[in-house]
């Protein structure tokens, strides 16, 4: 048996598996320190009741033969399917089919599994820093060469997101001859917690139907924008229909990081040129991709899905992202005073920090573990651009960040 070559392009080991590694070193080598992760992403709090009570009901059904659930469609169950149509996008006035939305097991599987509708030789452009499963999966695709020096995959275009461009980088204006085919953007931003705005999603649409470009729109933060002037869908933009996908999550917007349920939103007016030059659906080509590789998200699992559209679980969900969001401000203003810039924070759960002057991403993730055993995200693994930043996640207890604004006061005044 031969091997897929490309994976040997990879680093060793994936950002958050490395991050797990040093930290149980550490905590093995210092067992008294009581360590502080805001790294990883991950929900603290529990599943809010309503989702619970519904998921327990569901437990019920499936313990009596006439209400047992085996094989459901692929594509979601109706009753999840319409709330999500409902409230995400006819109540702000969005346009979306019921055979449009699919439900998955999540907006990670959903982004590295969409790369399959791409060319082979299909060119791809990712802002920089970027979530690393969009390098990733198409790097095991085939699409790149090896790493260079810097970090980067040669055949990738990099759009660079700075502070300069409020980590929100403008359309490309060259690329190599044949241009860029697809284009991953994520608002609000994983790691810079960056929000785009509608002006900029404007020229990013205009951009992508005048180069006949696909736009994979990652929306997974989008109930923790606290500004109604910006966009939480990229199809509040006149036009996005036929130029892009939108990827959601319940991850984060309602604790499913271990109960796993998202959705990707394919428009039917969205086209691809065909091997022979035909136009062709993307809707029908991920309908048909979904349908062959995927057997549905549990019943149990939609059931708790569909009660967070329900008037206790949209309260007790948003009751939960304030807190988070709290998190985030005390974090913020606690880095800041201990003399840090500070990115982020204001519309996603991240801080986006620089490091002090000289000191690498990693040195600071080994320095902050040491000295105030608290744990981050270094920058650089979020592509090369993020190095000489850090990402802090506000997901944990009011107590550990608390504490964590007092540990970080004490290291650096």
């Amino acid at each position: 048996m031969r091997a897929n070559p490309h994976f040997q392009k990879l680093p060793a080991g994936y950002l958050f598996p490395e991050i797990g590694r040093r930290v149980r070193a550490y905590a093995a080598a210092h067992p008294e320190a009581k360590v502080i992760r805001l790294g990883i992403g991950d929900v603290t709090e529990p599943l809010a009741p309503a989702i619970i009570g519904a998921m327990h009901a569901a437990v019920d059904e499936m313990a009596a033969r006439e209400t047992f659930k085996g094989y459901g469609p692929e594509q979601g169950y109706d009753f999840l399917v319409e709330a999500i149509r409902e409230h995400d996008y006819t109540r702000r006035g969005i346009e979306v089919a019921a055979d449009e939305i699919f439900v998955s097991d999540g907006s990670k599987c959903d982004s590295g599994n969409l790369q399959e509708l791409f060319a082979a030789d299909a060119v791809i452009a990712v802002t920089d820093p970027v979530y690393p499963v969009y390098v990733d999966s198409n790097v095991m695709a085939g699409r790149t060469g090896a790493p260079g020096a810097d970090g980067r995959f040669p055949g990738l275009v990099y759009l660079p997101a700075t502070a300069a461009n409020g980590f929100c980088p403008p359309p490309p204006e060259t690329t190599d001859a044949r241009g860029v085919d697809v284009v991953y953007l994520c608002s609000p931003n994983n790691p810079t917690g960056a929000v785009m705005t509608r002006e900029q999603l404007t020229a990013w649409v205009a951009w992508a139907k005048q180069h006949d470009a696909l736009i994979v729109f990652d929306a997974a933060y989008e109930a923790y924008i606290q500004d109604d002037a910006l966009p939480r869908s990229i199809f509040e933009i006149p036009g996005a229909r036929e130029v892009a996908v939108e990827m959601r999550s319940f991850s984060k917007r309602a604790g499913f990081t271990g109960v796993r349920c998202g959705f990707l939103v394919v428009p039917k007016d969205l086209r691809a040129t065909g091997a022979g030059g035909e136009r062709v659906s993307l809707n029908a080509m991920w309908s048909r991709r979904h349908t062959t590789k995927f057997n549905g998200a549990s019943y149990v699992v939609q059931r708790g899905a569909a009660a967070v559209y329900t008037p206790d679980g949209l309260a007790q969900t948003g009751a939960q992202i304030a807190f988070y969001m709290e998190n985030a401000r005390i974090l913020r203003e606690g880095l800041a005073r201990a003399g840090f810039t500070v990115y982020g924070g204001q519309h996603a759960p991240y801080i986006w920090l620089e490091t002090p002057k000289g000191t690498t991403s990693w040195q600071f993730f080994d320095g902050l573990l040491d000295k105030a055993h608290l744990v981050g995200t270094p920058g650089s693994g979020f592509g090369p651009q993020g190095e000489g930043y850090f990402r802090l996640s506000a997901f944990n207890s009011r107590a550990n960040v608390d504490e964590a604004v007092a540990r970080i006061a004490k290291v650096f005044a």
